[in-house]
């Protein structure tokens, strides 16, 4: 079987190829960058938001961030039953509040 005519065919995908990943490559250093240098002279001018310190978001206080809650139906408890936490719903995050809206602006 004569091979010669696929030749072309093979150059031509590897071009295709080559020229997409490059594309890809350049658009994604690009965005590294650009997000890079918006997010230093973010740092300047904003100062941490005081709730969150900085990470927005903050942790259930009625778990501590540790998912579940102790409860027992009797008053005086026999067995305590772990229970996901009702407020958080096991995310171990406070839930949306004014102070988290601050924090995000």
């Amino acid at each position: 079987m004569n091979l010669r005519p696929l030749g072309p065919l093979v150059r031509m995908a590897a071009v295709i190829f080559g020229g997409v990943a490059t594309l890809n490559l350049a658009s994604a250093a690009t965005i590294k960058v650009l997000r890079f240098a918006s997010e230093k002279k973010r740092e300047k001018v904003a100062l941490p938001c005081w709730v969150c310190r900085g990470k927005g978001f903050y942790i259930c206080k009625l778990c501590n961030g540790n998912a579940t809650i102790s409860w027992s139906p009797m008053f005086d408890p026999i067995a305590v039953n772990p229970c996901v936490c009702p407020t958080c719903e096991g995310n171990r995050l406070g839930s949306v509040s004014l102070f988290f809206m601050l924090c995000l602006v």
